[in-house]
């Protein structure tokens, strides 16, 4: 059997007959149909009072594997397989990336600063002296992370939609490694020449453009 992966993690919620609580035949199960428990929760008032429940995280081969571990799970008396999540999907749900402000908007003078009026002094001020754009404006700490979908991964030419969640990863890492703020830009268009214009035409928001898993040889 190949090795278990966390890409394939789920989490199983099972309710448990508190007088005889199988968790050690639980535990086996997950062993007997080879997958790795990382870790056993207990769900506090989650349960009748006759009941507990506990959540189980299971790394699996893969999904038809991680439907097993379920059916031995199920097997077991006492204990009733209630939901699983699969951890992967659920961390991609909504998108892994966020927009958050750094000042907060509390009081009328914050609002004032911020946006109008007093945001049309920094504008005059970049409209004088466009380098200023680096030293006032999300441009010195942010990159574009610009792809059109034709060489993601090994998944090969999967288009823009397909492409974002690689993309958004890749921001995180940006974020995560250098503390550098990074936005997934995906495009529907394998026009070389439409790429870079767009590119192009987005290049007064950003300090920098990453351009990611566009095929061979237009990526040249």
């Amino acid at each position: 059997m190949p090795p278990v992966s966390a890409q394939y993690s789920v989490t199983v919620r099972v309710e448990l007959d508190a007088r005889q609580e199988p968790l050690g035949k639980l535990t086996a199960a997950v062993a007997g149909a080879g997958g790795q428990l990382v870790g056993v929760d207990l769900i506090p008032g989650a349960g009748a009072e006759d009941k507990r429940v506990r959540e189980f995280t299971i790394d699996a081969v893969d999904q038809p594997h991680w439907e097993r571990i379920l059916r031995a799970l199920g097997s077991i008396r006492g204990a009733r397989v209630m939901e699983y999540t699969d951890r992967t999907m659920q961390m991609h749900r909504g998108g892994k990336v966020s927009v958050e402000n750094k000042y907060p908007l509390k009081t009328r003078d914050d609002l004032s600063m911020a946006y109008t009026p007093g945001v049309a002094r920094v504008c005059t001020a970049i409209n004088q002296d466009r380098q200023l754009a680096f030293e006032y404006t999300i441009k010195k700490n942010t990159v574009a992370v610009v792809s059109d979908g034709t060489a993601v991964l090994g998944l090969g030419d999967i288009g823009p939609e397909a492409a974002m969640p690689v993309m958004e990863g890749k921001a995180m890492l940006f974020k995560e490694f250098a503390g550098v703020d990074a936005f997934p830009i995906c495009l529907n268009t394998k026009d070389p020449d439409e790429i870079v214009r767009a590119v192009e035409l987005m290049a007064p928001t950003f300090g920098g453009i990453n351009l990611e898993d566009i095929s061979a040889p237009r990526c040249f």
